[in-house]
């Protein structure tokens, strides 16, 4: 008997040494830095490759250990991702982690963008693709080609708005998913309308965008959209500054001067009847709105308020428009405003 009860409690001695042992193989901090350390799993990265990698790195104080931890959970598959392990993580939770994946939806909202290389900076951190990828992509007139697109009509596929996407996508799903938004957003009616007023969905994506830089306020927006629509029926030059200030790389300028005029861009609609290449900046879907439901009415003219409020003055007489435009200049001057 007491032979029996050695050997049972040598077993329950072993069973606590080894309990211990795995809780400090499962449960011990295994981070060597205080700070979130990142670790990048590439598509078709191998659990080998993936080992490798955290010795390499020095991701983890024990590699040993944490490779026991994955045999253990029966982690042997990596997903894609870009994984922000927490400081003094344990093997469990960097496991955990790790064999969860990164299959989640993220919110990702834009507004006010005028440039693309401003919608790239929108995706940075939001998602594992990097932003470069993207960029590269959307410079591709190959890729472009295969929707009709150029690098002048891009801007009017995307689509200011809030929307739910999974984290590992690629920069291409990324894409097909917005220009997805934007046939969704072309329906039939929408189509109709633009036939109906002579301008396929990226002319009215540009006249929009120049619409926008005139006045983002709602209660304008159909007025413009309208006075454009009366220039371009009439085969007149637009004049509209915002498209100077496109083709000068310059929307800080708050006065445009007849020198700026002068600059030779098909972007410039002073210079160039019609309607630019393409948007001047990427529109709401409201403006987009508003240019397809544009008021009718006689106004060939328009001018900023000189109170400065961001509303204009609207005329369909050239000499009104000028006492509208000296008054305009005149505080323009007051204020000591040269650019």
């Amino acid at each position: 008997m007491k032979k029996i009860w050695w050997i049972l409690i040598c077993l329950l001695c072993l069973g606590v040494v080894f309990a211990g042992f795995a809780a400090y193989v499962l449960f011990a901090d295994n981070q060597p830095r205080d700070e979130v350390v990142n670790v990048i799993v590439q598509p078709q990265e191998t659990m080998g490759q993936l080992q490798q990698g955290i010795r390499d790195e020095q991701v983890v104080r024990n590699p040993k250990t944490f490779e026991w931890t994955c045999r253990l959970m029966r982690f042997n598959t990596p997903k894609t991702g870009k994984y922000k392990l927490p400081a003094h993580a344990n093997n469990v939770q960097m496991v955990r982690m790790l064999r969860r994946g990164q299959h989640y939806p993220v919110s990702f909202t834009f507004n006010n963008v005028r440039t693309i290389d401003q919608f790239v900076k929108k995706v940075s951190d939001k998602f594992y693709f990097e932003p470069e990828e993207l960029s590269t992509l959307l410079q591709d007139t190959t890729f472009l080609g295969q929707y009709g697109l150029t690098a002048q009509t891009l801007p009017a596929v995307f689509l200011p708005n809030s929307y739910q996407i999974y984290y590992d996508i690629t920069a291409q799903d990324f894409f097909e998913r917005m220009y997805k938004e934007y046939q969704r957003f072309w329906t039939k009616e929408r189509l109709a309308l633009a036939d109906s007023i002579g301008l396929t969905p990226v002319e009215v994506s540009t006249l929009a965008s120049i619409v926008e830089e005139e006045n983002r306020r709602p209660a304008e927006k159909a007025i413009i959209a309208g006075l454009y629509m009366n220039r371009l029926h009439k085969d007149m030059l637009l004049q509209s500054d915002p498209t100077v200030k496109f083709a000068l790389g310059d929307f800080t300028r708050q006065r445009i001067l007849n020198a700026d005029l002068q600059v030779d861009s098909p972007y410039n609609t002073y210079k160039y009847r019609g309607l630019p290449p393409g948007p001047i900046r990427i529109p709401e879907a409201s403006t987009l709105d508003s240019v397809l439901h544009y008021r009718h009415h006689d106004y060939l003219y328009m001018c900023a308020k000189e109170d400065f409020s961001g509303y204009h003055n609207f005329t369909a007489s050239s000499a009104v428009h000028a006492q509208n435009a000296a008054r305009y200049r005149a505080a323009l001057n007051k204020r000591n405003i040269k650019r």
